[in-house]
This record gives C-alpha cells, sequence and structure tokens, in this order.
C-alpha cells in the first residue's frame, strides 16, 4: 500500500556543498527549528521532487529505478525520507512540533540572547572588545555634523564590512548617548507587508542593551495587523544583532533600542504602486511616523541593510567578483539608488527597485524605504561604498550613509 510523502518545506535554504569531498546540495533550516544540516548525494537531489505533497513512495521508488536501472533502489529513497523527517524539512507533525517548542522558547525568554556570538564574532566579552577596537579604530570619516537623524550601516559581517561599519558608527556623536536607537533591520525570513517587534533587551557578551518597551507597545497598538509583537524572527535574525554589538561598542552595553524588523515589501514589488497602498502597512508607517515627530531629538535611526546580492549563491548562473566584470555595472546601478536615498526621494528610489522586480536583490530596500517614508525631511550623504565576495562565486554589496535634517542643521548654524 502507498504511502503520500510529506511536502518538502519551502523555508529551508539550499546551497551548494561547501565540502570538495561530499558534493551535492545543502540543505539547513533558516529558521533554526532544526539544528540539522543535510548534504544530498548529486544522484538523489531530483529524488527531492517527490516531495510536493501530492506523490507518494511509489512515486519515489520509480523515479529511483528509471534513474539507477536498479530494482532494489528502493531503499535509498526510503532512507533519504527517514532523514528528511528526522532532519525537521518535512511538512508533518514533528516539524510542527520543532516550530512549536522553539516559538514557545523565544516567547517565554526573557532576553532576546545573542545568536552570532562564538560564530560570526567572539563569545568572550575581552576578546570581542579587542576585535571591535581594531574594526573601529582610525579610519577615515569625517567628524560628525549637526543635524544628524540616522546612519544605515552594513548587516554582512563584521569581517566583511567592517571599514562600512566604521565609517557610519564614526558618523555619530558622542553626545547621542542618551538618545534611543530606533533600528530597522532587514528581516530575511519575516512575512511581506510585516514590521517584527520585542520587547526584549537583546543580550551580547557585551552586556543587554535595553529596548524602550513603552514605544514598542506603542507601535504595536497603533501600527495595526502588520505590526508583530515578539515576532519570532527576532531570534533568527542577524540584521538588528550587528548594529546593537556597534552601539554598544560606541555608547556602553545598556544602550536603548527600538529595534523593528521590515519585511519585504512584496505586494509593491511585484504587482506595482506604492508599499503603502498595503494599509497595514501605510498603517504602520503612519504610527511610526507619529511617534518620531513627538518624540524629535530624543530618537535616532539606524538602518542594517546590506544591498546587491549577485552570482551563484543568489541564484544566478555565472560567478560573481567583487569589482571585476559585471559587478561595475551593479555598482552603477547601486549608486543610482543611493542618489535617490540621498535625495529623500522616496518614489524614486522605488521605482528602481521595482524595474524588472529588483535583478539586484536589494536585501535592505524596505528598512530604507520605510526610513525614507518616516523621515522625510531626512538627506542622505554617501560616505562608503563597497563590493565583497562573500564567497568565491558570490558577491554582496553595501554601504556607509549618513542622513541629516537638513532644517535643523541649518538652524543650528545660525
Amino acid at each position: 500500500m502507498s504511502r503520500l510523502l510529506p511536502r518538502l518545506r519551502t523555508n529551508l535554504e539550499f546551497l551548494p556543498s561547501p565540502m570538495p569531498d561530499r558534493p551535492g546540495l545543502l540543505i539547513r533550516d533558516a529558521f533554526a527549528y532544526s539544528d540539522v544540516s543535510l548534504i544530498i548525494p548529486p544522484a538523489l537531489v531530483e529524488c527531492l521532487t517527490c516531495f510536493d505533497g501530492t506523490q507518494t513512495d511509489l512515486d519515489l521508488r520509480a523515479l529511483l529505478v528509471r534513474m539507477t536501472g536498479d530494482l532494489r533502489s528502493g531503499e535509498a529513497g526510503e532512507h533519504l525520507f527517514q532523514a528528511l523527517q528526522q532532519a525537521g524539512f518535512l511538512e508533518d507533525e514533528h516539524y510542527e512540533a520543532l516550530k512549536q517548542r522553539k516559538h514557545r522558547e523565544f516567547q517565554e525568554s526573557p532576553v532576546r540572547p545573542s545568536i552570532l556570538a562564538g560564530r560570526s564574532y567572539p563569545g568572550e566579552p575581552a576578546e570581542l572588545r579587542a576585535q571591535l577596537d581594531a574594526y573601529f579604530r582610525n579610519g577615515d570619516a569625517p567628524a560628525p555634523e549637526a543635524g544628524l537623524a540616522g546612519i544605515a550601516a552594513p548587516h554582512v559581517s563584521l569581517e566583511g564590512g567592517y571599514a562600512c561599519y566604521r565609517s557610519a558608527y564614526q558618523a555619530l556623536p558622542e553626545d547621542f548617548r542618551d538618545r534611543v536607537f530606533v533600528i530597522l533591520g532587514t528581516s530575511h525570513y519575516g512575512a511581506p507587508e510585516t514590521f517584527g517587534l520585542t520587547r526584549k533587551p537583546f543580550r551580547t557578551p557585551l552586556g543587554d542593551a535595553i529596548t524602550e518597551a513603552g514605544l514598542a507597545e506603542e507601535l504595536a497598538a497603533k501600527g495595526g495587523p502588520a505590526a508583530q509583537m515578539e515576532d519570532y524572527c527576532h531570534s533568527i535574525e542577524h540584521s538588528i544583532e550587528f548594529q546593537v554589538l556597534a552601539l554598544q561598542h560606541k555608547y556602553g552595553a545598556d544602550v536603548r533600542i527600538l529595534p523593528v524588523l521590515c519585511g519585504p515589501y512584496a505586494r509593491s514589488l511585484y504587482q506595482g504602486g506604492k508599499p503603502e497602498d498595503d494599509p497595514g502597512v501605510a498603517r504602520f508607517l503612519d504610527a511610526l511616523r507619529e511617534i518620531a515627530a513627538r518624540e524629535g531629538q530624543r530618537l535616532a535611526f539606524v538602518m542594517g541593510v546590506d544591498m546587491a546580492h549577485i552570482g551563484r549563491r543568489y541564484g544566478d548562473g555565472f560567478s560573481a567578483a567583487a569589482r571585476q566584470g559585471r559587478m561595475a555595472e551593479v555598482e552603477r546601478m547601486d549608486r543610482e539608488r543611493i542618489a535617490r536615498i540621498e535625495a529623500g526621494d522616496a518614489d524614486g528610489f522605488w521605482e528602481l527597485v521595482q524595474k524588472d522586480q529588483d535583478p539586484l536583490h536589494w536585501c535592505g530596500s524596505s528598512a530604507l524605504y520605510t526610513f525614507l517614508r518616516v523621515r522625510p525631511q531626512a538627506r542622505g550623504r554617501l560616505l562608503r561604498y563597497e563590493q565583497w565576495n562573500i564567497d568565491p562565486q558570490s558577491v554582496v554589496s553595501f554601504a556607509a550613509l549618513a542622513f541629516h535634517d537638513a532644517a535643523q542643521a541649518a538652524n543650528t548654524l545660525k
């Protein structure tokens, strides 16, 4: 009797195996419901198509027989099924149990713990401080200017982007120590047209950054259904954690923050129109704009954003090398978008992102657009632009920008 095979989860990451002695397809759980990674051998990759929720174990066996010519190959199919199921990679009861447990653990945790300590940066405080001192020392950033409204920094690893991080964070004045930093981070795994909030302090090896729970509650109350309080994505997302670390290094462990994860504006990107044509997005932007206007200079904005993602890692059929070949055209297009951001031209920026449905794969576009709508009087200045090979075949671009309130800066100089 045949058995219906569960559907392979659609929220997994698929990458070429990084191990030369074990070629194939690497599968891992971006949501961290499972800590297992699998490498599917090249001969079995096609078999994954059987896990679409409509086919049975007999269909899988038939495919293997056609591929191998071996009538005894059904055992390989059963092994594949068992490996995927035990890893939590199939949409079944085991996966649901893993998911519920992880969501419950995050809900019950009193803090948002670091996910990168000991992996992307040292987990021991003294070693971490020494590394951050080395990354942020010196540099060519100009002195902070009057009327600063916020900065944009990368969220790529510190190792790859430290020069841009340094340029961005050197633009923050020392007297911003008592401000609340509204951190708009890319939500790589969040639902489209949503904004992830949390009341939890952010814990790093340097200590606990204080989340302004009152402002988070206000955003949740006024932001409508697009605002998701205690969004699980905070537990797995790195775009805000890197900004918290840089702020703690500059201002102390107990820096005050309002972390907001910005999901993709997918409806507008693929169907046209502006992001705020979605009622939920419009309501949230209105709520954040109201808070920004009321709080004034008590707030400063930080955006944790990367820009283009080019090469085989990101689905392109070619390899990419930073600043070489076709990456020169990517830089031209990046700078065209950056010019619209500098001008505070939200409409012009979004038109460039929408064109051909964003072939550059800018993962920071929703956070940047959110800032431009919430602080329409801000004007930006590019401090540094870089491209970095995140692997030998793929490139990420990113930049450091400083944003100023032109009217405020003019009044300060009078």
